[in-house]
């Protein structure tokens, strides 16, 4: 039995199984968790029929509704196309996780090049945005489509210039390396080591800008121009509906529980709390500092309108990327120095 177990390819499978389950358990937490944030923020009192007073129940409720809706499909749709894009946005969320570090061990796949595949397996979820729009024959699918390229191609960029001064910092891309990079003491007081997370190590210029291209590549409030309901319906989903509409559903709160795993990773220390064994406690640590980042995107949808395309556009361009540079040659420059 502990032959069998051992092997690479029966833990890779039994890791991938555990992803599996365990990411879309946690959708339907975030999931509640919006509902109920976004009524207390509104000063209303949310769900509170499916499971009682408290509602817990409404996301499992909206599965099961979603589920039974039919599965249509335009007649000039290209249904091939239009059938898998839904899939290639849910596959590349979940690949996300493979390279997140729950503790030093607790990981699919620690990649040298994790953060790099990261980031790529995270922007490969729009081309399945990209399919949709175009296969859905509707102009407002398309032109929500073209909006989640666009997007694409301005915030990519300053996302992964984001993480190059965490990088520079710690020395290589591995997600575990950066981990243990931040638990390394940074000063000492006496014969006690203090070590700070990179956020606190001067990356607030690169934590913020990675935070506000998380938003606009998951297409969340102020940055969801891909669907603005005032605009384009539903944008590039206005075409979907069942099974398929849920995909996309749950690919886009699987990539908000993703991407705020990455930022909790680069810079603020991942599993690793000074004090408490990482093989132990290091997935509760993870998924605290993680619900913290979620809350924080939550906390925006509602409180900042939607933006307007060249607003989108122009921060990208003319503010992000230029303070992406400057905190480069910041951190580069700090770190030849001292």
């Amino acid at each position: 039995m502990t032959e069998f177990f051992g092997n690479f390819w029966v833990l890779l499978v039994l890791k991938v199984a555990a992803i599996a389950v365990v990411v879309p358990l946690l959708s339907l937490v975030v999931i509640y968790a919006e509902l109920k944030i976004g009524a207390h923020m509104q000063n209303r009192i949310g769900p509170y029929f499916a499971g009682g007073r408290w509602g817990w129940a409404q996301p499992l409720a909206d599965a099961v509704k979603f589920l039974q809706k039919e599965d249509t499909i335009p007649a000039e749709a290209d249904q091939t196309v239009f059938k898998v894009a839904p899939m290639v946005s849910l596959m590349a969320t979940f690949a996300v996780f493979v390279i997140v570090p729950f503790s030093p061990v607790l990981i699919v796949r620690d990649l040298d090049l994790g953060i790099f595949y990261a980031l790529a397996a995270s922007s490969f979820g729009t081309l399945g945005i990209l399919m949709a729009g175009w296969a859905s024959a509707n102009k407002y699918s398309l032109m929500g489509g073209l909006r989640a390229a666009a997007q694409l191609i301005a915030y990519e960029l300053p996302l992964v210039l984001a993480v190059v001064g965490v990088v520079i910092q710690a020395g290589t891309m591995s997600m575990v390396g950066i981990v243990e990079a931040q638990a390394e003491p940074w000063f000492h007081i006496g014969d006690f080591g203090v070590s700070l997370p990179y956020l606190l190590q001067g990356q607030v210029i690169g934590f913020a800008i990675f935070m506000t291209a998380a938003l606009a590549e998951l297409s969340r409030i102020p940055f969801d121009l891909p669907l603005a309901e005032s605009e384009l319906t539903m944008g590039f989903v206005t075409e979907y509906s069942g099974m398929r509409f849920t995909m996309f559903f749950l690919a886009e709160y699987a990539g908000l529980v993703s991407m705020s795993a990455i930022a909790a990773t680069l810079f603020l220390g991942g599993y690793y709390v000074p004090g408490l064994d990482s093989n132990i406690f290091g997935p509760i640590v993870l998924l605290g500092k993680t619900a913290l980042l979620v809350f924080l995107i939550i906390w925006f949808r509602w409180t900042w309108p939607r933006v307007r395309e060249d607003q989108l556009q122009g921060l990208a361009w003319k503010w992000l990327v230029p303070l992406t540079l400057f905190n480069i040659v910041a951190t580069a420059t700090v770190k030849v120095v001292f």
